[in-house]
């Protein structure tokens, strides 16, 4: 005797099998999870709990390394002692702590990987830049600590009372790591050495007064940086000297990232910056375009790299400090900090619009503006 399964089952099934993909994200009480999106019969998705690792301290960010399937979290503690862990995902998400530096420097914001086996830290708080060598362990110590200072308070002293760097990015040749520093109005330039991990500082750029950069991303010769206090997002043109030596950034162009030019609330202020073929998209954080929601502005980018306002949609709760769009492309999940919630739109591949919203989930507790609570980081597992 022989039985036969309901069609539609076999169809769900298959669906799951091939579509389904795991988010990460990362929560100020200490947890990185691994969420599963999983297309619905309908055409719709569905977002659940797959796995959660205790990190401990206030995990800001994530980096993942897809080579060796390591999510590395810097801690923005403030106090007492700060940590840099290592998360290992398994093939289905499910994610466990492997290794952890402690007495790390207070207040880091952001890493990045870099070299032969490197990581770097921007330290907001303190104020610096920090660098391990991998794996991470408790006997981990820096190899490097970058401390900055100012002679006196920028154009807004209440947030540029010292250096801040708030970023630190790999160029795509790898040779050359930069730091927006949000609190100096520079953006810092180092050159790599691969073997050793060693920076060398080489001339930084300096922005307008006030200008207040936070996050960049490379696109070929082209870096966009996001400039929390202005409002505004950057394209710089990046130069290579002929006879080695360091990369060069030249101002070409700076746009609001709000429609319309509209007044903004008080506290307002840009998130993070991504491109995707010929786009950009850039979260505005207590922009309230979408009251109580706040959003993500997109951009069309010439073959020179130049920006053209595109849209401006909701990002689906308030204060979206991160956002990752997939290697498809056709997803954009965006992490709104002080709601909490991981909210998953489509992206059009073609036109670069974004669209209509297909999942949400709330993660942990809410937040609260300019505190370090709530949601952290969103990141695809690819």
């Amino acid at each position: 005797m022989s039985s036969k399964m309901n069609p539609l089952v076999l169809l769900s099934i298959f669906l799951d099998i091939v579509t389904a993909a795991n988010i990460f994200v990362s929560h100020y009480q200490g947890t990185i999870q691994s969420l599963t999106l999983t297309p619905t019969s309908n055409g719709g998705y569905t977002l659940t709990t797959n796995s959660s690792a205790n990190v401990g301290g206030q995990p800001s960010w994530m980096t993942f390394d897809p080579a060796t399937r390591t999510i590395y979290s810097s801690d923005e503690t403030g106090f007492g002692s700060a940590s840099l862990t290592a998360v290992t995902a398994a093939a289905n998400g499910g994610v466990s702590l492997v290794g952890k530096a402690t007495g790390v420097t207070l207040g880091g914001v952001h890493n990045t990987l870099y070299g032969l086996g490197y990581i770097a830290v921007a330290h907001y708080q303190m104020s610096s830049i920090t660098t391990y060598k991998l794996p991470l362990s408790s006997s981990s110590r820096s190899l490097q600590t970058l401390k900055y200072t100012m002679n006196g308070p920028g154009k807004i002293p209440s947030r540029q009372d010292a250096p801040h760097p708030h970023q630190v990015l790999a160029d795509p040749t790898g040779s050359f790591i930069l730091s927006p520093d949000l609190g100096a109005d520079q953006i810092r330039i180092y050159s790599i050495d691969k073997s050793t991990g060693k920076l060398t500082e080489c001339p930084n750029f300096i922005t307008a007064p006030g200008t207040g950069p936070r996050h960049g991303e490379f696109d070929g010769k082209t870096l966009y940086v996001g400039n929390e206090l202005a409002n505004t997002v950057s394209a710089y043109a990046v130069s290579y000297p002929d006879n080695g030596g360091c990369l060069t950034l030249t101002l070409k162009q700076t746009l609001t990232t709000i429609a319309n030019n509209k007044t903004l609330p008080s506290g307002s202020k840009v998130g993070e910056v991504h491109v995707k073929g010929r786009f950009l998209y850039v979260s505005n954080r207590r922009d309230l375009s979408f009251s109580p929601n706040d959003s993500i502005a997109s951009f069309s980018l010439d073959d020179a790299g130049l920006m053209k306002f595109l849209q401006i949609t909701s990002s689906g709760g308030t204060y979206p400090r991160t956002f990752s769009i997939n290697k498809a492309g056709d997803l954009v999940a965006i992490g709104d900090q002080t709601t909490a919630n991981v909210v998953v739109v489509k992206r059009d591949v073609t036109t670069g619009l974004l669209g209509a919203q297909v999942a949400s989930m709330r993660i942990g507790s809410t937040g609260t503006p300019e505190n370090d609570n709530g949601l952290s980081a969103v990141l695809w597992d690819e």
